[in-house]
């Protein structure tokens, strides 16, 4: 699912289960707002939890040797941080059901 399809049923959905009738613009700075604060807090090292779909936290990786695929040659590949996503559990059984 793309950005433009992701704001289309967003706003399709508030207007039929919620009864909110919102406008495309509407979802997609809520979509950019969300996305620039999880960033921000993930840069502070901070968790971010969205109650039904799961969890983002950063981890740290060490510092570790690998190899150039073209030559075979030893190199080090720095120590870095990375986003990871934690599924939550009604996202893994709503996954789940729809075997």
């Amino acid at each position: 699912m793309h950005k433009s399809e992701l704001i289309n049923q967003v706003t399709e959905k508030m207007k039929l289960s919620h009864s909110r009738v919102v406008n495309k613009a509407d979802v997609e700075a809520l979509l950019a707002s969300l996305v620039e604060v999880t960033q921000s807090a993930l840069a502070k090292g901070d968790e971010v939890s969205l109650p039904g779909l799961g969890k983002f936290s950063v981890v740290e990786r060490a510092e570790r040797e690998g190899r150039n695929p073209r030559t075979g040659e030893a190199i080090t590949i720095a120590a870095s941080r990375a986003p990871k996503f934690s599924p939550g559990k009604e996202l893994k059984t709503a996954i789940n059901l729809t075997r």
